[in-house]
């Protein structure tokens, strides 16, 4: 079982609207990123940025054009921090976390990502 993890903007302030249109249909959505995570890692707490993933041209590689070359620490920094624990045993989730989060930009250089392994098929 993992933990549900759910970044949200902060509804009391619209500064950063414009960063969180919904690519297909140009309409706002509050709902900034979402991770699935079995790790043991801690949840987020208050002060977290989650990363921003860019691509840029001249460092695709041509195995994988459509993947991301870069990342960098983002711009909406986590404010407050609720969690939901499930206890059946059916769930698909031991914990849902809804990290409400302010947009705060931060000049944060673009880091290199780790190159794409691919393990032979046997």
């Amino acid at each position: 079982m993992g933990k549900y993890i759910v970044f949200r903007a902060d509804l009391t302030e619209e500064e950063g609207a414009e960063n969180r249109l919904l690519a297909h249909t140009g309409m706002l959505t509050d709902i900034l990123a979402e991770h699935f995570d079995s790790s043991n890692r801690p949840i987020p707490q208050p002060g977290y940025r989650f990363p921003e993933f860019h691509r840029i041209e001249k460092f695709a590689d041509p195995k994988f054009p459509a993947a991301n070359t870069h990342s960098r620490v983002g711009d909406w920094e986590v404010v407050r921090v609720q969690t939901y624990s499930e206890d059946l045993p059916s769930s698909e989730f031991e914990k849902i976390v809804v990290c409400y989060c302010r947009f705060a930009p931060v000049n944060t250089p673009l880091e290199p990502m780790p190159q794409i392994q691919v393990a032979p098929m046997l």
